[in-house]
């Protein structure tokens, strides 16, 4: 729950957004109506009562003896009754006079604290509601596309929340847990950990464009492995910024985990050959590979990465084990043109998404999900290294639409 609380407060771009969206829409066509208050238990129907069955017939047994006769006793006297006291009629209070003396009901009483938060009891238990229609479906889509959800999975969510309330007054309370299980309905298949097998080394492949925040997520992850009694040993491939190395060896060095790194502007295919070798002798468990940033149309860069795979297979065929693809949630539907480029050249096994505390394009997540089913390993909502946590599809829906989780 801690790091939900954190999630729902650094999303406040992405869930503001879509409340006061939601708000809109509802308020827009739509009239104030009672609070519905639940249905009154009904109470369960009694059962019949059993029909009497027919007495047994009794066996035929001897007539008992006769009792003998008591002694004639002298008879107790009678306790006497005291009198009862006369009773006096007492008169029901009579009803307050108003103004003009006429009686004057008393006040309901207020609902409490819990009545007024869920909007029942009192005069203030009224609420928004609009009738879904076809104007409100249309709105309600245009707002999850300028969520960054994608015109193809805003549709979909959109119909998906529709079926079978065309024309029912929602308001914008009941559309946010409509839209939230939808989320989580289409999170929850690609919500899994980074899988870890029993190969030594376990070769993690990590690739992104610039600044998409790959240094800073190998740091963390190798961290958090170590934590877990993993052995870790990371390889700086990003050969062409000497910024990415430093920030690679302090977090080596907060975490005790071995960087192994190269001269500036040297072959990172070279080094990477080079890191599975001393891992394979130091028998670690986890080798992190962090690759340099590339834009998805440099063709240049792209093969550059695909040079680091075949290196890296000549070791190991079956490397690596796991290519991780960083993405930063501020590019909105950037992210999905990355996913099909990177998926072509390295074969991603799973995504991490970066930055989610610094956009209100929180979306982009869930298009990715519905378009592409590639698992969603982790999510990052700042810097530092509990801001990197596993990726949870209900949490997630809950701190997107404002909800609280559970």
């Amino acid at each position: 729950m801690a790091f939900f609380s954190k999630l729902k407060e650094r999303l406040f771009k992405s869930s503001s957004k879509l409340e006061e969206g939601l708000d809109a829409i509802v308020e827009e066509g739509g009239e104030a109506t009672p609070a519905e208050a639940p249905p009154p238990a009904r109470e369960p129907a009694r059962p019949p009562a059993p029909l009497p069955e027919p007495p047994e017939p009794e066996p035929d047994l001897p007539p008992d003896p006769a009792p003998a006769p008591e002694p004639d006793l002298p008879p107790k006297p009678e306790p006497e009754t005291p009198p009862k006291p006369a009773l006096t009629a007492i008169p029901d209070p009579l009803p307050e006079a108003g103004a003009a003396g006429t009686a004057v009901a008393p006040e309901p009483a207020k609902p409490g604290l819990l009545g007024r938060l869920l909007g029942r009891g009192g005069g203030e238990g009224r609420e928004m509601r609009r009738a879904l229609d076809d104007d409100m479906l249309e709105q309600l889509e245009d707002l999850l596309i300028s969520a960054d959800m994608g015109v193809d999975t805003a549709l979909r969510v959109s119909a998906n929340m529709a079926e079978g309330r065309m024309g029912k007054r929602l308001s914008s309370r009941e559309i946010k847990q409509l839209l939230a299980a939808e989320i989580a309905r289409i999170m929850e298949p690609v919500a899994k950990p980074m899988p870890l097998f029993p190969k030594r080394p376990q070769v993690v492949l990590v690739v992104g464009v610039n600044g998409s925040g790959k240094t800073t997520t190998i740091g963390k992850l190798a961290s958090q492995f170590k934590a877990a009694g993993k052995s870790v040993v990371i390889a700086a491939g990003d050969t062409f910024r000497a910024a990415a190395v430093e920030q690679l060896q302090i977090w080596g060095d907060r975490a005790g985990v071995p960087v192994l790194t190269a001269a500036q502007g040297s072959d990172p295919a070279s080094l990477a050959f080079d890191a599975m070798e001393k891992a394979q002798a130091d028998g670690a468990d986890l080798l992190m590979i962090d690759t340099a940033g590339r834009l998805q149309n440099r063709a240049d860069l792209m093969e550059e990465l695909a040079k680091i795979v075949r290196v890296i297979r000549k070791k190991d065929d079956s490397a690596p084990h796991n290519t991780l693809l960083v993405l930063d949630a501020t590019t909105g539907q950037n992210a999905l043109s990355q996913v099909e480029t990177f998926q072509k050249l390295a074969d991603v096994s799973g995504l991490v998404m970066t930055k989610l505390d610094g956009t209100a394009k929180g979306g982009v997540l869930v298009a990715l999900a519905d378009k592409f089913g590639l698992p969603i390993h982790a999510i990052g909502v700042g810097e530092q290294i509990d801001d990197l946590a596993p990726f949870d599809p209900e949490e997630f829906a809950a701190a997107l639409t404002g909800l609280d989780a559970g």
